[in-house]
């Protein structure tokens, strides 16, 4: 298709923001969403083709969410795809420590909010014409190895693997395809503590490696440019040197 429309969740800075600015570089036209409208104005500025959108959106919210989408509907006509990218976790916190409010903060983000996204999506790529679309979630190596002390970040990204599985297979007779991308340790703010040293198992703090967070958006841009006959079900990209394999 000639025209291409996304919709991009956490799109005001860094992951969310290097790949709404790969999307719309190479001539896709992007609905960013996010809590920080000031962020999102950034975001669409620095763009150097494409269309942007800014919609000031908390995912978390079913309200602005159905907004988001409809702004989309209003603006674009259609949507191609969605990177449910937005999410959140905790400082380091082991398990006995571990409160429900900092497990309902974390969990509300980072899976009650991509199932949202998700589900609007979905029901706009089974109604529109020409019918599907593609949605690729944000996982983590965290939806395969955890951290110590991060319960919810951890459960909820193995959340995302489900559900990534079910609008998988949901989706099919509609043309849709979803898959999953479980990034770690990319340059960003998130990210920024791995400098100082993160902890480790054996419950010393050590300084982890990060890679360049423009090669996270370029994996996703070549997820999203693939046609509907194919898909990237599960890929990982993370920093070489990172420890990840049983967090060795």
């Amino acid at each position: 298709m000639a025209d291409r429309f996304a919709v991009i969740t956490g799109a005001g800075s860094g992951i969310g923001r290097a790949t709404a600015l790969a999307l719309m570089n190479d001539g896709w036209s992007v609905a960013l969403a996010g809590r920080r409208g000031q962020m999102l104005e950034e975001t669409a500025g620095m763009k150097t083709s494409g269309r942007a959108l800014a919609v000031q959106t908390d995912v978390t919210d079913p309200a602005q969410v159905d907004n988001l989408f409809a702004q989309v509907k209003a603006n674009f006509g259609r949507i191609d795809m969605l990177f449910n990218n937005a999410g959140g976790g905790t400082p380091t916190t082991n398990f006995g420590d571990f409160t429900y409010e900092m497990w309902r903060r974390v969990v509300s983000v980072n899976l009650d909010a991509m199932f949202l996204c998700a589900n609007a999506a979905f029901r706009m790529m089974r109604d529109q014409s020409p019918q599907g679309g593609r949605i690729i979630n944000n996982g983590s190596i965290s939806a395969h190895v955890p951290r110590v002390g991060s319960v919810a970040y951890t459960a909820s990204k193995h959340g995302v693997t489900g559900l990534t599985r079910s609008i998988s297979l949901d989706g099919r007779q509609f043309d849709i395809c979803a898959g999953q991308i479980d990034i770690g340790n990319a340059a960003t703010p998130l990210t920024a503590r791995s400098t100082a040293g993160q902890m480790q198992p054996h419950g010393q703090m050590m300084q982890e490696a990060r890679m360049d967070v423009n090669h996270v958006a370029q994996q996703v841009l070549f997820m999203s440019n693939l046609p509907l006959e194919s898909n990237v079900q599960f890929v990982t990209i993370m920093a070489t040197k990172m420890p990840f394999i049983g967090r060795g």
